[in-house]
């Protein structure tokens, strides 16, 4: 048994009510580790709901949270907190960026960072060379890319609950859309997509303030079209039914990905993905089994008359065979004794 602290960003809860693919992924990691015996401890907002110990660093989540003018204010008071209590634990596992390294590196516990986010923007390069002795685990292969020089100790694919979504053997003869309102999701794209396939689409999603202009400039005239449905946000049973429907799931993205939980969650149900070669997506999918990568619109309307003839049991047997939480947490645990028989990586100096 290994005493963990898993340290969670404060933006939403841990598990999220709706979107929140960073805290949805820490909530399932850190259940796992509870119900294999570990003594987790979870730093994360109040309104978080865990089997295992809560640390209660902000009184609810912060998006979204009119009392909170300041949300990097509340990480850093939760990063000193834990600073003070780390000696409590084997090691600590952070998934808040990048904020905690100054404070990580003078931990006197072993320690890793999983990497969630993009890594391509030009001010992370020479953050990461300057930080390049803190180990860091990236969540598919793609992602490292723009600094493969970072002190990269595995990749770890996201794993999902196996009971979490229902396969569906039939569809309903709907395209999907699920993320959220943004350029780099691209829901105009998949909008297109399914005008020139000649079938309907229904969209989930939600809209941050800082996409509102493009949702409101270029969403939302295409939301009157008749083959066009928007239901909103959808979690649980609701998802469950969503994606579960659908004839394939459209994922044109426009950004380079660095995991794409929603391509996970479409295979858990047997529903076949359509989503453009950028990031992730060639990792993570199996081309013709999953569904198909593809560089275009064009190729996405093609792709989507094959997707119907796809087998959907296969898809799933996929899902089980990469994608289960199961195997995420033997990666991880595999990884935490490796920390603390001081097998990490030398820390790289100079």
């Amino acid at each position: 048994m290994l005493r963990i602290a898993q340290v969670a960003p404060l933006y939403e809860p841990v598990p999220p009510k709706a979107y929140g693919g960073t805290e949805r992924v820490v909530s399932w990691l850190t259940e796992a580790l509870v119900a294999r015996g570990h003594e987790v401890t979870l730093y994360a907002s109040a309104d978080s709901r865990t089997a295992a110990r809560l640390i209660p660093c902000a009184e609810r989540a912060l998006r979204g949270h009119d009392g909170c003018r300041d949300p990097i204010a509340r990480h850093m008071e939760m990063l000193g907190r834990l600073a003070r209590e780390a000696e409590d634990y084997d090691l600590v596992h952070f998934h808040t960026d990048y904020l905690h390294f100054p404070v990580a590196r003078r931990l006197a516990v072993p320690h890793v960072t999983t990497i969630h986010g993009r890594l391509d923007l030009p001010d992370l390069r020479p953050l990461f060379r300057e930080f390049r002795d803190i180990p860091v685990v990236s969540i598919s292969d793609a992602q490292r890319a723009p600094v493969p020089f970072a002190n990269w100790q595995a990749t770890i694919h996201h794993g999902l609950p196996r009971d979490l979504h229902r396969f569906s053997p039939r569809h309903q003869g709907y395209l999907a859309f699920l993320g959220r309102f943004s350029p780099e999701k691209a829901p105009h794209v998949a909008i297109e997509i399914a005008r020139r396939a000649g079938l309907p689409i229904r969209l989930a999603a939600k809209v941050d303030e800082a996409n509102r202009e493009y949702f409101e400039q270029v969403v939302r005239p295409l939301l009157d079209e008749p083959f066009v449905e928007y239901v909103g946000e959808v979690g649980g049973a609701g998802k469950d039914a969503f994606l579960g429907g659908a004839l394939a799931l459209l994922f044109p993205i426009d950004w380079p990905e660095p995991f794409g939980l929603v391509m996970v969650e479409a295979m858990a149900c047997g529903t076949p993905v359509i989503a453009y070669r950028r990031g992730s997506v060639p990792e993570v999918m199996v081309e013709g089994v999953t569904g198909f990568v593809v560089d275009g619109i064009d190729e996405a309307v093609r792709a989507v008359e094959r997707a119907a003839a796809l087998d959907r049991a296969a898809c799933r047997r996929v899902f089980e065979e990469r994608y289960t939480v199961e195997r995420m947490v033997e990666r991880y645990e595999a990884l935490y004794q490796r920390m603390l028989r001081g097998r990490l990586r030398p820390r790289l100096v100079g």
